[in-house]
């Protein structure tokens, strides 16, 4: 049942992969001369607010007559993509001097607005063929002025479209606003302005096949390649020296306790036992709270799966540079079709823990990743509807991802935990577990949880924190993130550290005759998604210009529900890697 599922999965992201990869050859366009090419206006915000975005004719620009609306995909609208049709006709190899788009009388509530966006710096962002293009909307002129009150506001009137074409296809088009063509908005008061552009056309030898490829070069320069590199054999000589130490170390102390316990059991029988030998027969006594935490790896499985997923779509090139929307729309869908793995494996190992009311605990395990997910996308829709910005999704959109909530990952999760159930698998224990549990002694603050916690999450954290800084300089930036090849190394790394120091701390914890390692290994696990998120307020506070509380929410909000994330799948990992080596000590010696 368990290798149907994971084929019927395999073939659904093939269907998505080759799905997105449809949408993306649609810009394959060919033009004949004076034909119209397709330019749509998207939307306009704060440089430094990424999530505070707006439509582009919230502003008083040109409106070209009737706003037509591009239809647009699920990923697109959660992108916070708006396309409307813009206000200029840029007609394949048409070249334009200057050309008056048109004449307006801006109110003074318009001239406010304007200046207001300028103060804010504002950018604009369309899309000509496909080819994502942006410009600022003014600039504020402070030169030699010492009081803000002094300053003076224009905007930029006159825009200039240079475009490279090969034979018949568009290849590329950069925006640049007129320096000298300005419109005082310093003061209230109505002003009359000619929005102009100006078109220029330039043959290239560029293939067609490649003209995406100047978005992912700012990645790809020697001094970021140099960087993200120095970052890998840095973690990798890390992981190799703590792997290699934790290696040595373990295997000393085990070899040296193998031959103690085996002496031990010749010279008498009746000798006290010491050690993690001695809590035998509690180490496989099964958690409190079990249907908690069946839930929990069954949700951190799901993600994990997830995770996988995303980076084969991004090493085959399903995510080349503004692919508008893919990314958001493969984690919906793999989502989805994951949930099924997420109710086999929390269903599977409640019934291994002897639970009953594996209902109970399908509910819990649907709910506790999307549960919290959801609490959060309410608020910060909400903020977004108050801001009327474009974060904020249509009635639609949410209609669709409850219809897909509804119609495959509550099915799919029912029909997993259904399969589950029904393995009947039995939890592998080479000990028989006491009736009744023995006390744990009194143990120094440093083997306490939270103690054990930091240790377990600083090290993986200080594996990856260098790449985390291109990351959210992609995630809430401007920056285009493109070696996906590097991220997998270092998420291979994270993994293996994960799994190697939560290993190192249980086998500390069962020597002090702690065996309550359970949940235990699986904190320590994920404890790096708390460190991450340490990271986003260092990030926010000393590496980005992010303010107002729209974006700030949305950051924090959005950053928590993907740190947990993290937690719920590194826990996972941390405790299987426990697990495993919990289960070959105890099979390794004789237990009575």
């Amino acid at each position: 049942m368990e290798k149907k599922m994971m084929a019927w999965l395999a073939v659904a992201v093939l269907v998505l992969c080759s799905a997105i990869e449809v949408r993306s050859d649609a810009s394959d366009h060919r033009y004949k001369n004076g034909e119209p090419v397709p330019l749509y206006a998207n939307k306009v915000g704060p440089f430094h607010n990424p999530s505070e975005t707006y439509r582009y004719f919230d502003l008083p620009f040109c409106s070209p007559g009737r706003v037509k609306e591009k239809k647009e995909a699920l990923g697109e609208v959660l992108n916070g993509d708006r396309l409307v049709s813009a206000p200029y006709q840029l007609d394949f190899l048409v070249e334009k001097d200057s050309e008056i788009v048109c004449k307006k009388r801006l109110t003074k509530k318009e001239v406010a607005q304007f200046r207001t966006a300028v103060t804010k710096d504002y950018y604009f962002q369309m899309y000509y063929d496909d080819l994502p293009i942006w410009g600022f909307l003014g600039k504020v002129d402070k030169e030699g002025k010492a009081d803000p009150s002094e300053y003076k506001y224009y905007l930029f009137k006159h825009i200039h479209f240079d475009i490279l074409y090969n034979k018949d296809r568009v290849i590329e088009i950069t925006v640049r606003t007129d320096p000298n063509a300005l419109v005082d908005l310093t003061e209230d008061k109505e002003v009359n302005v000619d929005f102009m552009h100006t078109v220029k056309w330039k043959e290239t030898n560029i293939p067609f096949e490649k003209r995406m490829e100047k978005y992912s070069q700012s990645s790809s320069l020697p001094h970021h390649l140099e960087i993200h590199w120095f970052s890998i054999i840095n973690s990798c000589v890390t992981v190799l020296l703590l792997t290699g130490f934790l290696a040595t170390i373990l295997m000393r102390v085990l070899k040296n306790d193998f031959v103690k316990y085996a002496h031990d059991e010749e010279s008498a029988d009746d000798q006290e036992e010491t050690g993690w030998k001695y809590i035998h027969g509690d180490v496989f006594r099964y958690p409190k709270h079990n249907s908690l935490f069946a839930a929990a790896l069954g949700s951190g499985t799901q993600l994990f799966t997830l995770a996988i997923f995303i980076f084969i779509l991004a090493l085959v090139g399903v995510f080349y540079p503004y692919n508008r929307g893919a990314l958001f729309t493969a984690l919906v869908v793999i989502y989805a079709l994951t949930s099924g793995i997420a109710g086999y494996t929390a269903a599977s190992f409640y019934c291994q823990l002897e639970g009953t009311n594996w209902v109970r605990n399908l509910l819990l395990t649907g709910s506790l990743f999307c549960g919290p997910l959801l609490l959060t996308f309410c608020f910060l829709n909400t903020v977004a509807i108050a801001y009327s910005a474009t974060a904020a999704l249509p009635f639609g959109t949410i209609v669709v991802i409850v219809l897909i909530w509804t119609l495959v990952t509550s099915p799919l999760l029912v029909l997993g935990g259904i399969a589950g159930k029904n393995s009947k698998a039995e939890f592998q224990a080479p000990c028989r577990t006491t009736k009744y549990p023995r006390e744990i002694p009194p143990l120094p603050w440093y083997r306490g949880t939270l103690p054990q916690m930091a240790m377990a999450g600083f090290l993986p954290f200080s594996a990856i924190y260098i790449e985390l800084y291109y990351i959210f300089a992609s995630v809430w930036g401007h920056r285009i993130y493109t070696i996906y090849s590097i991220l997998f190394i270092v998420f291979i790394i994270l993994l293996i550290v994960t799994a190697f120091i939560t290993v190192a701390l249980t086998y500390f914890q069962l020597a002090a005759e702690d065996h309550e390692w359970w949940w235990r290994s699986f904190l320590c696990g994920g404890s790096t998604g708390l460190f991450i998120y340490g990271y986003c307020l260092y990030y926010y506070y000393a590496r980005s210009d992010m303010s107002g509380f729209m974006q700030t929410s949305f950051f924090f909000g959005y950053m928590a529900c993907i740190c947990y994330g993290f937690f719920l799948m590194l826990g996972t990992v941390g405790f299987r890697a426990a697990l495993f080596f919990v289960r070959h000590i105890y099979r390794s010696i004789k237990c009575e």
